[in-house]
């Protein structure tokens, strides 16, 4: 499943680019209105996240390591729990824990491949 973990950290890599993007704008109406809300602040580092986690999952494609699913689900939890009336971060969110649970479904496949 080498193929697979390359696949989630090529589309993470270029989501945290709109996500990126997206909070950015998201934080500076919050700043303008002065709403209070921490939607964009918790998009940007769900952003980061998910691109430090592509990154990883990249060169980690032929390991078991579990590093990329802990960023993605706390970039997932963190985004869930700062969205706000930011909508788009729900969905951002849960694509976070899905990649997160993609690749720790190819990690216990690829152990379970390994004992045999």
């Amino acid at each position: 499943m080498k193929t697979g973990k390359l696949v989630i950290g090529i589309f993470s890599i270029v989501l945290s680019v709109i996500i990126g993007f997206q909070s950015m704008i998201a934080g500076l109406g919050n700043t303008l209105s002065e709403n209070g809300e921490a939607g964009g602040s918790g998009g940007f580092i769900l952003g980061i996240l998910m691109l430090v986690a592509g990154i990883v999952s990249i060169v980690q494609r032929s390991h078991r390591g579990n590093a990329p699913v802990i960023m993605f689900v706390i970039g997932g939890l963190l985004g869930l729990i700062l969205a706000g009336s930011y909508s788009d971060l729900y969905i951002w969110s849960t694509v976070s824990l899905v990649f997160g649970a993609i690749i720790l479904i190819f990690n216990i496949r690829n152990k379970k491949i390994a004992q045999q």
